[in-house]
């Protein structure tokens, strides 16, 4: 339990407007400060000081990602309830919430354009750009030795690019369906099953954010280099929990913490990488575990990227 001062000195710094404000949209996930002054029209160093007000008394965490900081509401404890307790109280209709949230949705569709236009433009290299930083062949390897025995009816390939995905398990799936937002990809993917002789393959166009609930249920998911070109990833997570059967698979390929600022600047990235402990905390709030983690250092010293594969559980359910 918190002391008198203490108490108090935490709900002064949540009883002001704008970071009331702000709680509750971090209440909606995670945001980059650049976000949050677009959202709220304010001034990088106003924001800026109301953050820090929150993140010292605990309501908040602040995690820098090279010339970034996103910020989140914090996961546990005592500052957590208390700003859950305060957002869950916020009058939905209430009319600068309105504002807040159509502007949160103008920024996040404005994100998603930007990568939607990149991913258009190196659709037809999209295979070889991968090659040049990641152990591909090692990785993949890896994606199928993790699924295992597991019979899987139904895979789901989130954000599948090329295709790649689909074709690498092939063997190990019953049925499998790749989403993705952009049509070039998705030309591309299509054609590349059809030459693979995979007619137990798909791929459908979808809303990478607002994932179809009728998708699932899956016994296998794979999120491959797709969590890094979003804001929250804990977002997507939580999607994907939702179309997981009971005792399924989250395979998750993603980068390790990084500061190669050019890939966020010439090639969409939104996050410089992404942590064990972030993948904790995402998968914790999606009501999954981290069941194991395997790393693989970059093959191209001059990169210095390592790639990492997280496979997630549901921490509830398990298979009949």
């Amino acid at each position: 339990m918190s002391n008198l001062n203490e108490l108090v000195g935490v709900l002064k710094a949540a009883g002001e407007s704008t970071r009331l404000r702000l709680l509750a949209l971090l209440a909606d996930g995670d945001h980059s400060v650049k976000d949050l002054t677009e959202i709220l029209d304010q001034s990088q160093p106003r924001v800026s000081r109301h953050l820090k007000l929150l993140a010292d008394a605990g309501l908040i965490e602040r995690h820098a990602e090279g010339a970034w900081a996103y910020y989140r509401l914090t996961p546990s404890g005592q500052g957590a309830d208390l700003a859950r307790w305060l957002t869950s109280r916020v009058d939905p209709t209430d009319p600068e919430r309105l504002r807040d949230r159509a502007r949160q949705a103008e920024a996040r569709s404005a994100q998603q354009a930007l990568a939607a236009n990149y991913f258009a433009q190196v659709a037809d290299s999209w295979d070889l750009l991968k090659t040049l930083h990641v152990p591909e062949a090692a990785v993949e390897a890896a994606v199928l030795e993790a699924v295992g025995e597991r019979k899987i009816e139904l895979l789901l390939d989130l954000g599948t690019g090329t295709g790649r995905m689909l074709e690498v398990l092939a063997p190990a799936y019953e049925r499998g369906i790749g989403i993705d937002s952009s049509r070039e990809m998705l030309a591309v993917a299509r054609a590349r099953l059809v030459e693979a002789g995979l007619a137990h393959a798909q791929v459908r166009l979808g809303d990478m954010a607002a994932l179809d609930s009728t998708l699932g249920p899956a016994d296998v998911i794979v999120v491959h280099q797709v969590l890094h070109y979003f804001d929250d990833p804990g977002r997507m997570l939580a999607q994907a929990k939702g179309l997981l059967k009971p005792g399924g698979q989250v395979l998750i390929v993603d980068f390790a913490p990084h500061t190669l600022e050019f890939l966020r600047t010439n090639h969409a990235h939104r996050r410089l990488g992404l942590s064990d402990e972030q993948m904790s905390g995402w998968a914790n709030s999606a009501g999954m575990d981290v069941q194991s983690v395997r790393l693989f250092p970059s093959d191209t010293n001059d990169q210095g990227l390592t790639v990492c594969l997280w496979s997630l559980v549901d921490r509830n359910k398990t298979e009949n």
